[in-house]
């Protein structure tokens, strides 16, 4: 009977659990849950005789990988993935999958709120501004850039893209403008909402260069990762530029120097909380517990990211 571990810090909602447990009990499997561990040691035990392992933002580095004798498959429930070593996994022969598009209409209503918090300047009796007739830039066109573009329509925006994997005939399909490069997206939108992953070749890539290209008026909304930001080029900017509006759903290290510094322009939320809705929580959980039966039983990889 393969042996299943729902390793989670931050634990899912009682109903996430209770559908997980039925999709692995369907399957034949036991469901193992770990919550609320507070120490690594925990993890590391846990993980020593199981088959597969459901994580949230837990971090899974080589140390668990090589503890877990029989691990054949960790999924992030959730799109991101970077609190998995995937080389590791893949030295140590571990299928590492994510389960993209379960959270992403979660996260899309938040850029859309922050937008909305932001030009009207943040709930604080002025007056500002409106949505409708802005030019909104998607960096990156995936699940949340989807659903940011459907939900901007509805504000009457005018909706471009920039994504160097996505054909273009896809975005068009979509009723959204599509644009060259990066560059080009900066330059002609006044709201950027950003969706690029963390990787070697995104980590600093929002810069001042790029930055400093925006129009008058400008707003950038991150809920993506803080790691793409460069965060001494964003300081450099919203000094140089009164008029920039920064908002993220990730708190740079330098959170409390910006809220000091550009109060009435800068906005972080506590923690990330992109995908802490109920609807996400139970969404990703239970795809999670369905794509380990999948694998387990006919090894299907379809939402693998290691190689």
């Amino acid at each position: 009977m393969a042996k299943v571990l729902v390793a989670t810090e931050k634990p899912f909602a009682k109903v996430a659990v209770d559908g997980i447990k039925k999709v692995i009990d369907d399957a034949g499997f036991e469901l193992v849950l770990l919550e609320k561990y507070t120490d690594k040691k925990q993890l590391l035990d846990a993980v020593a005789d199981v088959d597969a392992v459901i994580i949230r933002s837990d971090i899974v580095d080589a140390e668990v990988l090589a503890a877990g004798k029989n691990l054949k498959i960790v999924v992030r429930a959730g799109a991101g993935y970077d609190n998995v070593d995937l080389d590791s996994a893949t030295k140590n022969g571990v299928c590492v999958m994510n389960t993209p598009g379960q959270n992403s209409n979660a996260v899309a209503e938040l850029a859309l709120g922050m937008m909305v918090y932001a030009v009207r300047n943040f709930y604080n009796g002025t007056s500002g501004t409106e949505l409708k007739g802005k030019k909104l830039g998607i960096h990156a066109y995936g699940n949340v850039g989807k659903n940011v573009a459907r939900i901007a329509k509805g504000f009457g925006m005018d909706i471009y893209a920039y994504d160097a994997f996505c054909p273009a005939n896809v975005i068009e399909a979509d009723g959204v403008k599509v644009v060259a490069s990066a560059e080009e997206l900066y330059k002609t939108c006044d709201v950027v909402s950003l969706h690029i992953p963390a990787t070697d070749e995104t980590k600093n890539s929002i810069n001042y260069d790029l930055l400093s290209k925006m129009p008058a008026g400008a707003m950038l909304v991150n809920t993506a990762r803080k790691e793409v930001i460069n965060e001494a080029d964003m300081v450099k900017l919203m000094e140089e530029r009164a008029d920039f509006k920064y908002v993220t759903d990730i708190p740079p290290a330098n959170n409390a120097e910006m809220a000091e510094k550009f109060a009435g322009r800068y906005f972080s939320t506590p923690k990330k909380m992109g995908a802490q809705t109920a609807e996400a929580n139970i969404n990703a959980g239970i795809a999670a517990a369905n794509q380990i039966v999948d694998f387990i039983k006919n090894g299907n990889e379809k939402f693998r990211v290691n190689k």
